[in-house]
């Protein structure tokens, strides 16, 4: 869009940009009524998509704003355009150099394509390279935008931002804004905030390190963040079950890599399968690879067994678990949410009970933990135990599809955080307390009171402390087969023998893994990391016999 504006600054007015990029928008509607159209606005173009946005609030429209210019006002470069109005021609030729530094970082914009895995000499020879490329191009800005183009850019940009910020009520459409920590050309973070609690269906994520020119910057796919916020969408109503686009390999490259390469490392995790005759073997021999399967298991604190989990399937199965989540993390308004994005781009989805049928109904392989944010959140002296509601939730589920249930256990969690502060204690501190009865006054709640413990669960972020890393542990139990029983387990007693099985199936495997991993000689991460220094990658490092 910044292109195109540029293009036309010549001939048009901002009124006139705004008409034109509108007629454009209507020509695709009138195309496809029945799809969204995607419109990126990069600062100016912030102003400009909202402006659109206002006058078209029948079209189906996904505003991405980055770093919006709609907040020019409060720029912090403000006290300086009376100085660039009043500076001779002969001086201007240093303004756009030395304003091409405050909109971006030249050294995240030089370290795109750099392969992270290179060793740090070949990146800062890269780098130097990248480096001495663009600056050329930096001081050639001030032939590119003489004097006179200057001052209308301004202008137009004051006008823009008057004209978007006047019409915010009248924005129907569904709106993502990304801002910058180190935006030194606009308050992007504060404009975040704004823009959030004065639009109807607002969704901000923060990019604390990253400059003005954040699609220009190292690390950024737009794309993934489309995804990861769940705005990607083929139809005027999102599905996140036929709507998901399975993450690239670049994606999955840069998660095991870069998001969660540390917590890779630590964990070492190792995973063991039950076959049909009831041997234990390692690997996922034992999880069957047609689906629908659901996985059924105990949630550990803060979910860290999820990440090594729904990564082995992929390297070991080329399967994509999708994963049950609480809904909360794709319908809550907190930017602080940004933390799970990565579940939402690796195939998580809102339980509901239509999510669940569609998912089955199309033979995937699916994540469940009955017991929740109850699990995932337990207070100290709680680790391993499971919190179950009273009813069996997926038993008939599974059953009307002919799923087989895999129960699983995973242990770990007491090997690598220290549970400091639970909810008990938060609760007695009064500020947290407040903020945590605040922060869930409004949060979805999956189940009432009849499901006991479970139902009443506040989210809250625990204090917990690292250890030395011990090891994570993954015991999938045979698998049980529903197929040719739905009119057996639609009776509710059949329904819940069954469900009280797998869940002492389950409890099972927690105690045989808690046990078994005290003969693991390369329980400790020190351990682990000698043996794969001498012999062997991370997955070929031994444990226990099963």
């Amino acid at each position: 869009m910044s292109l195109l504006i540029n293009n036309l600054e010549s001939g048009f007015n901002y009124e006139g940009l705004v008409k034109f990029v509108e007629e454009t928008i209507r020509l695709e509607h009138a195309s496809s009524p029945n799809k969204p159209i995607y419109l990126v606005g990069d600062s100016f173009g912030g102003c400009l998509s909202l402006a659109v946005a206002a006058r078209n609030p029948t079209i189906d429209l996904v505003l991405i704003l980055v770093n919006s210019a709609s907040s020019i006002e409060r720029s912090q470069l403000q006290p300086l355009f009376p100085i660039l109005e009043a500076i001779p021609d002969e001086l201007h030729t240093a303004i756009p150099y030395l304003l091409s530094f405050v909109m971006g970082d030249p050294t995240k914009m030089a370290m795109v394509n750099i392969e992270s895995r290179l060793p740090p000499s070949l990146k800062l020879t890269q780098l130097s390279r990248n480096l001495i490329a663009l600056l050329p191009c930096l001081s050639s800005l001030a032939d590119i935008i003489p004097r006179a183009t200057l001052l209308w850019k301004l202008k137009l940009l004051k006008s823009a931002a008057a004209y978007a910020n006047s019409r915010l009520h009248a924005v129907k459409a569904e709106v993502l804004v990304l801002a910058s920590g180190k935006d030194n050309m606009v308050p992007s973070r504060d404009e975040a905030q704004r823009l959030m609690s004065s639009l109807q269906n607002c969704t901000v994520r923060h990019f604390n390190d990253n400059g003005h020119t954040l699609l220009l910057e190292d690390g950024i796919n737009l794309l993934t963040v489309i995804k990861g916020t769940c705005k990607y969408r083929r139809s005027r109503k999102r599905d996140y079950v036929s709507d998901f686009l399975p993450p690239s390999m670049s994606e999955l490259k840069y998660t095991c890599d870069e998001v969660f390469g540390l917590l890779r490392l630590a964990t070492g995790s190792v995973m063991f399968s039950t076959l049909e005759d009831g041997k234990i073997v390692k690997g996922l021999a034992g999880v069957p690879h047609e689906g629908p399967v659901l996985i059924v298991g105990y949630h550990n604190l803060m979910g860290l067994e999820l990440n090594s989990l729904i990564e082995e399937f992929l390297r070991e199965k080329n399967i994509m678990v999708r994963g049950a989540a609480h809904p909360e993390l794709f319908w809550g308004k907190s930017s602080s949410l940004a933390t799970f994005d990565w579940h939402k781009v690796f195939g998580a989805v809102p339980v509901t009970a239509k999510n669940l049928f569609k998912l089955l109904s199309s033979k995937s392989h699916v994540l469940l933990y009955p017991g929740g944010a109850r699990e995932a959140l337990h207070f100290k002296g709680e680790e391993y135990k499971l919190f179950w509601p009273n009813k069996p939730e997926f038993v008939r589920m599974a059953a009307q599809f002919g799923a087989t249930i895999v129960p699983f256990a995973a242990v770990g969690e007491d090997d690598l955080l220290e549970l400091v502060f639970d909810y008990n204690d938060l609760k007695k501190i009064p500020m947290i307390s407040d903020y945590i009865k605040e922060s869930n006054r409004d949060a979805i709640r999956l189940r009432d009171e009849t499901s006991g413990e479970v139902g009443n669960t506040d989210l809250f972020l625990p204090g917990v402390l690292p250890k030395l890393p011990g090891r994570y542990y993954y015991l999938f139990g045979k698998p049980i087969v529903t197929k040719g029983k739905k009119e057996f387990l639609k009776d509710k007693e059949n329904a819940n023998k069954l469900y009280l099985e797998i869940q002492s199936d389950i409890e099972n495997s927690l105690a045989y893994l808690l046990k078994k991993r005290e003969e693991d000689p390369y329980r400790s991460v020190t351990d682990r990391t000698a043996y794969r220094a001498m012999y062997s990658p991370i997955h070929g490092v031994p444990t226990f016999e099963p």
